[in-house]
């Protein structure tokens, strides 16, 4: 059978350079006829993540000739005045632990709100009617501007806001970190996966000596334990979600 022809809407990717929103990238640009991303200087405590963006780019277009085609613009978005705004542990050179209110320290106040906010302002304006993010409250830190309902409430607020349909995909919302790595075996096989453990960033700490089977990181924080014990999940069954 022939390939499905691609979704002619216009998608645009909350795209930090880490493993869940690259995961989303391979997914836009394997359904849409356009996919431009979007990333977020925030004044995080470490730039590692963002300069991975260029290079996990450059790398898809080059190794998915199919997909490169429908790559778009990037666009980096200065909102360090939300760093200047938040006191938590990505934002400032602190221990990661458990806050009062019971949500951990990495936890920035509004900033998907804002992400969204902004990225339709430039969908708007780019003639994007779809964004695309990472966002999950399967295997998450537990932030309430993850969960699914946040987001279907923002979907309405933007749709109203801008007079015109804005739809936000969050692909990721249901899937465990393990069904993650399945996705992105099943959209772009064993390459797709290699260039998420070479090229991608999600550690909170900025490591990036040290190489692991599941990528680079310093193994401990909440954010390398998802993105290790997923990986370690799928390895042995190998299955698609």
């Amino acid at each position: 059978m022939p390939a499905a022809a691609p979704d002619p809407r216009h998608a645009l990717v909350l795209f930090s350079g880490g493993q869940d929103s690259t995961a989303c990238l391979a997914w836009a640009l394997d359904r849409y006829e356009r996919v431009e991303t979007v990333g977020f200087d925030y004044g995080q405590r470490h730039r590692i993540e963002l300069d991975c963006r260029t290079v996990v780019r450059d790398a898809l277009a080059a190794q998915f000739p199919h997909w490169a085609a429908r790559l778009g613009d990037d666009h980096l978005l200065d909102l360090r005045l939300l760093g200047q705004l938040s006191d938590t542990a990505l934002t400032s050179e602190r221990a990661i632990a458990i806050a009062a209110n019971g949500l951990p320290n990495t936890f920035v106040p509004g900033r998907n709100l804002l992400f969204f906010n902004f990225a339709a302002a430039l969908a708007w304006r780019r003639g994007a009617s779809v964004l695309v993010g990472g966002m999950c409250e399967t295997d998450y830190s537990g932030y309430p501007d993850c969960r699914d309902n946040t987001l279907k409430a923002l979907q309405v607020a933007l749709s109203l806001g801008l007079d015109a349909p804005m739809v936000v995909e969050t692909p990721l919302m249901w899937l465990s970190k393990a069904q993650t790595w399945a996705l992105t075996d099943r959209l772009g096989g064993a390459a797709l996966n290699a260039l998420i453990i070479e090229h991608t960033h999600t550690c909170y700490l900025g490591e990036r000596g040290t190489l692991h089977a599941w990528g680079h990181g310093c193994g401990q924080c909440p954010a390398c334990a998802l993105r290790r014990n997923g990986f370690e999940a799928w390895q042995p069954a190998g299955a698609t979600p």
